[in-house]
């Protein structure tokens, strides 16, 4: 044990110290101009104001076409509903913007959350597809529990929320450990289906800002069995696997380090944040750098409608999360060297904002514009200048 302890360690150093330069330089990229990214943000929460449902959400199950992603009712919508409108909000909140008009719609997603958010459940048993939407509710009641600061009501009520999503995602974790959204195999009363590293990742990134905010305790065990899957789905260059059943597949396409590009930063958060001294500075350096560089080989699977078409099996629906957790992985690293990739990853999502101020990179019913959109602004929001 001690000495793949040290094999690990040694590993670590080698993929920090040596690597950028094995990478290469980053390309010229242009400077930033005075308000040319908050203007990108104000269109982007003007996007979001003019598409909000009447009830408070953003979204739909319409917009159809050939292929449409598998969503059993009837569960599988108010999922990615809730999924998409919770990172929509975070957006709006992340922005800053406290126009009226934004004001007014926070008001309204709020009051969504509060009714539909304990309703949300795993029905159908071939799909667990509300664990996005407990572990993006989190995320977002996070961020109100800032926004009411004072309300004393308002913020105990948030608390009992936050709690109540944390219940259901014990519910919904995998027998193996960690979390997925598929089960087409066994349908048991405890999920065995497909935990997969990132979605194991986004659930504790979830927990620990409830922890955080709130100060309510999360459950040790599921957190330890949480991390012990996603360390089973890692391979030595710190790839993660797409999922358990990938860890005895660790060089198909999907699971090398191209496959990896929108996992690893998710990956090494959660475990950087749980106390993983594994995860230094240089290796989330690393991993930053080398999207910077390759961003437009990933980019070449956004907007494509077929899942893993493309190049090592990359989807369209992990560029702007892939994005969204390059920038936590970001606020970790010294502002100096924060300095160097800002400008970089700026410029990759302003350049793919849409003509009517969203954003979007896989056609998921008509679900894709707000959460690619919410996305967006939080990534976009936590690059402003220091």
């Amino acid at each position: 044990m001690r000495l793949l302890l040290i094999a690990s360690t040694f590993l670590v150093f080698q993929v920090g110290a040596q690597s950028l330069a094995k990478l290469g330089p980053l390309p010229s990229i242009e400077v930033l101009k005075e308000g040319e990214l908050e203007a990108s943000i104000k269109r982007g929460v003007d996007y979001l104001i003019g598409k909000q449902n009447k009830d408070g959400s953003w979204g739909g199950p319409t917009r159809t076409k050939g292929l449409n992603i598998y969503a059993p009712v009837p569960d599988s919508h108010l999922a990615f509903r809730a999924g998409a409108s919770t990172l929509a909000l975070s957006g709006l909140l992340d922005s800053g913007d406290r126009r009226p008009e934004v004001v007014a719609a926070i008001k309204k997603a709020e009051a969504w959350l509060f009714k539909k958010l304990p309703k949300l459940r795993h029905l159908d048993p071939t799909t667990t597809y509300n664990v996005w939407g407990h572990a993006y509710g989190l995320r977002a009641i996070s961020d109100l529990y800032v926004y009411r600061t004072g309300d004393e009501a308002k913020l105990s009520r948030l608390k009992q929320l936050a709690a109540k999503q944390i219940e259901m995602l014990i519910k919904t974790e995998d027998i193996n450990g960690g979390w997925g959204y598929l089960d087409f195999d066994n349908h048991t009363a405890h999920f065995s289906g497909i935990p997969t590293s990132f979605t194991t990742a986004t659930v504790l990134l979830g927990m620990k800002d409830a922890e955080k905010t709130f100060g309510l305790l999360i459950p040790e065990r599921e957190i330890k069995r949480g991390l012990v899957s996603i360390n089973k789905q890692r391979t030595p260059d710190w790839s993660f696997v797409y999922s358990y059943d990938h860890r005895y597949r660790p060089r198909y396409g999907i699971n090398r380090p191209a496959g990896s590009l929108g996992r690893s930063q998710v990956c090494m958060a959660a475990m950087r944040k749980f106390g993983d001294k594994r995860i230094t500075n240089e290796l989330l350096e690393h991993w930053l750098h080398r999207l910077c560089l390759r961003e437009g080989w990933f980019d070449i699977g956004r907007k494509r409608p077929i899942p893993h078409e493309t190049h090592f099996s990359i989807s369209g629906y992990f560029y702007y999360y892939g994005f969204y957790y390059a920038t936590e992985c970001l606020q970790m690293l010294p502002d100096d060297r924060q300095k160097i990739y800002i400008p970089h990853l700026a410029r990759h999502i302003m350049s793919k904002q849409e003509k009517d101020g969203s954003w979007w990179d896989y056609p998921l019913y008509d679900y894709h514009q707000p959460y690619g959109t919410g996305y967006a602004l939080t990534t976009l929001s936590r690059l402003r200048s220091k």
